[in-house]
Parts: structure tokens; C-alpha cells; sequence
């Protein structure tokens, strides 16, 4: 018989099946490949994983922060986790005995502070290993943010939204078309908050007959609704047309959503997010940097300052704005970006196929910026939100490490405070 001392035990990482949305942020952003999927659940390799956390911050539902103190010898294969529809309980402590295992030192908890993550500071000079810009990500809030709820409304238990408005926000005309969707709740609460997002689920069934899962999607309002005094709020949906290799596809969700009308009803779940949050102190100051959709969740922070300047409430915080599309036409919200006061947001934009001009993208212009972005980055009161395609990530969070650098500041330092302090966010898919 094995004796206790002869078992050792793992802090096992999953994910939660019945609130996971199936976004695939959690494969995209680890680092070691320890994640993977089927058609029915994403799932961690009890092997692989190594406790770097770089999942945890950008999971929209907090699905993936779950942890089972297992014996090694019986941690939950990849086979068992594919075929859950919820998580199993934690083992008791006759469980463990029974399994070899002495009872867990006091004060031994499971969760992601059970795991080391590895500091930002102890990355290798560049060129000597891979730039891993995940690793800067914030997994907490600013301290000042409001206290965000979350998974409200599961797909088991949606809440119904009517739908009070769908505008083309981008030029008619063009291949790449956003629209702007207002959705009402009515009567049933739905707290959110700038930042947050929340998913909606398709009609119909896949190609194995089953439910489609949710679809998620920033928020573009600011906590009071889309229209203040109403329980509403507003998203930015782009239109998928094409994929990732330029071949032709309908996207199931966003053509559904950009195809509503008023009065339709939608199924909604969520709201999500807990970290991606803007802080509330009145003179902390905002640089957003994003390209196409990811402008939804700056949208939000751009309208709740603005309420807040328009009241009175408003002080000495900078609000910066880096925002990169195509063209003109393209770019969500181009017209009302317009027309804000120059005195209240610093706004750049790029572009990366206007006609007759040179590519240009927000890493151009941060980097043309880069003294105020200095100056910024040796505020403790300055707060960086990164939202986007992916492909942005690493090539922001270089630009920032940069300007930085060649202001003579120690960015190890200065990287290792904002994920520390929440922030630095980035949420890129």
C-alpha cells in the first residue's frame, strides 16, 4: 500500500465547462501549449501547465481561475475533462487520505495564488528568449475601480434583451461594415460596468445538433446605458464576412447580430470581466490603444468621462486615445471621434491602407508620442488598456518597453508595477 509520504499532490488548473464561452483567449494567450480544445470543451494538460497565470487576467468569464488539489498519479486526464459538463467537487480529505495523501497543512488553499507566477522583471534581455507580453498583462483591477459582477446570466439561465437600436457605424459601401447595437433589458437588472462584456447566443444548432455557444462582446457604453436613465447599453459588432486566410465565411454570431432589427429579442448572458476596469479616481489618467472593435470597451471610458466632465465631477486626469483601422471609412465611430474637445481627449489615429499615403499603425504613432507616453509611464496615477487583434499585442507593449528605455527609465521596474497595481490590460483576441 502507498503511503502518504510516498504521494505527491497538484494545485490541478481547469476550466469551468458550464460558464466557459468557448473564446479560445485562454489557448491564444498560454505560453507552453497547455491548453487545447474539442468541439464540446477547452481543457488544460495537467503536465504541461506551469502556473504562469498569463490565462488567468485575459478569461472574459473567470472560467478558467479553478483549481483541484489532486494526487499527481490521478490528476483528471484531457480525456476525462472533455467530456464535463460541470467541474467535479474538490476531493475531502478522507478522498485524499484514501488516495495515499496526508490532510493539507493548514492555510494550503487552491486558487491562482497557490501558483508562482513568474515576475515580468525576470525577463531575459530581448533577443535572448522570446518576448512574452501577455506576462505584463494586469489580472487585477485599478484600485480605485467600482466592484465589477459578473456571470449573472449563464447559458443555462440567459436573460432576455430587446433589441432598441442597430446603426451602421462605419461608411456604407465598404467591406468591412460595424454596426452599433443598443440592447434593452427592461425591467431586469444587469449591472455592468466600462470594460466588462457580455455574450450572446445565436439561434439555432450546430453541426452536431447542439445549442451554439455564446459569442462575446465588449461593452460600448458607460455604466449608466447607452441612454442615461434606461437599463441599456450598446455593443460594436463587426460584420465577419471573410476569415483569417481572406476566404469567404458568414460568422454565425455577428451576422445574426448585425442583422437585428428593432424589437427583436436576444438571448444574453454574462456580464464578464473583472480586471479590464477603469479606475475612478478622478485624476488618474487613461491612454486607450486599440484597433477596429477593440475601440467598444474605450468607447465606454471616453463617454463615462465625458458624462463626468458635462456634471462637474470630471478633474485633472489625461484621457489619450491611439486607434488604428484600414481607412477613414472603416474605423467605428469616426465621425463622433470628431467632434470631442480637443481640451478632453488626445486623439490619434492610424491608418494602414488609405490611398496614396504610407501604412501606418499605432505603434507609429505611439512612438511619435513618445515623450508624452514617457512622462505617462513615470505616473503612478497613468492606467494602459490595450484592445485589439492580437497580432497588436506584442509590438504595443515593445513600443511602450522602448519609449521607456530611451527615456531612461528602468522598465523591468515600471512593468512589473502596472501588472502589479492593474495597470496595464490587455485584451486582445
Amino acid at each position: 500500500m502507498e503511503t502518504a509520504e510516498a504521494v505527491t499532490t497538484l494545485k490541478q488548473h481547469l476550466i469551468d465547462p458550464e460558464i466557459c464561452i468557448r473564446c479560445n483567449t485562454c489557448e491564444a494567450t498560454c505560453p507552453v501549449g497547455a491548453i487545447t480544445h474539442d468541439d464540446r470543451n477547452y481543457v488544460i494538460k495537467a503536465d504541461v501547465c506551469n502556473g504562469c497565470l498569463d490565462c488567468i487576467s485575459p478569461c472574459p468569464t473567470g472560467s478558467i481561475d479553478n483549481w483541484r488539489t489532486m494526487p499527481v498519479v490521478r490528476a483528471y486526464s484531457i480525456e476525462e475533462q472533455l467530456t464535463w459538463d460541470e467541474l467535479p467537487p474538490e476531493l475531502t480529505n478522507e478522498q485524499l487520505e484514501a488516495f495515499g495523501v496526508a490532510e493539507e497543512a493548514e492555510g494550503e488553499g487552491t486558487g491562482a495564488a497557490a501558483a508562482a507566477a513568474p515576475s515580468p522583471a525576470g525577463l531575459a534581455e530581448p533577443g535572448a528568449q522570446a518576448f512574452r507580453s501577455a506576462q505584463y498583462g494586469a489580472h487585477v483591477p485599478p484600485w480605485s475601480a467600482a466592484h465589477a459582477y459578473t456571470n449573472l446570466h449563464t447559458p443555462r439561465n440567459p436573460v432576455l434583451a430587446t433589441v432598441a437600436g442597430n446603426f451602421n457605424c462605419t461608411e456604407e459601401g465598404f467591406d468591412s461594415e460595424t454596426h452599433h447595437i443598443v440592447l434593452d433589458f427592461g425591467a431586469q437588472p444587469l449591472p455592468v460596468l466600462e470594460g466588462q462584456s457580455i455574450g450572446i447566443i445565436p439561434p439555432g444548432e450546430d453541426a452536431l445538433g447542439r445549442a451554439h455557444q455564446p459569442r462575446q462582446y465588449s461593452i460600448a457604453s458607460p455604466r449608466n446605458g447607452e441612454r442615461p436613465g434606461y437599463n441599456n447599453l450598446s455593443l460594436t459588432v463587426k460584420r465577419v464576412t471573410v476569415d483569417h486566410q481572406g476566404q469567404p465565411v458568414r460568422g454565425i454570431a455577428s451576422n445574426y447580430v448585425c442583422d437585428l432589427k428593432v424589437g427583436d429579442k436576444v438571448k444574453v448572458v454574462g456580464p464578464f470581466g473583472g480586471s479590464f476596469l477603469m479606475p475612478n479616481h478622478p485624476k488618474s489618467h487613461i491612454v486607450m490603444i486599440c484597433t477596429g472593435t477593440g475601440s467598444a470597451p474605450m468607447r465606454a471610458m471616453t463617454e463615462w468621462r465625458r458624462r463626468l466632465r458635462n456634471s462637474g465631477k470630471f478633474e485633472s486626469g489625461k484621457l489619450m486615445l491611439f486607434f488604428g483601422a484600414r481607412t477613414p471609412q472603416e474605423l467605428p465611430y469616426f465621425g463622433p471621434l470628431q467632434k470631442l474637445p480637443k481640451d478632453f481627449i488626445d486623439i490619434n489615429l492610424a491608418f494602414s491602407r488609405n490611398p496614396g499615403q504610407p501604412k501606418r499603425y499605432v505603434q507609429d504613432l505611439m512612438r511619435e508620442r513618445s515623450a508624452d507616453l514617457a512622462a505617462l509611464l513615470k505616473d503612478g496615477l497613468s492606467h494602459f488598456y490595450v484592445c485589439g487583434l492580437k497580432s497588436m499585442e506584442e509590438g504595443v507593449v515593445l513600443t511602450l518597453r522602448d519609449v521607456a528605455t530611451e527615456a531612461g527609465l528602468d522598465w523591468d521596474a515600471i512593468g512589473s508595477a502596472m501588472k502589479a497595481e492593474g495597470r496595464l490590460h490587455l485584451e486582445t483576441y
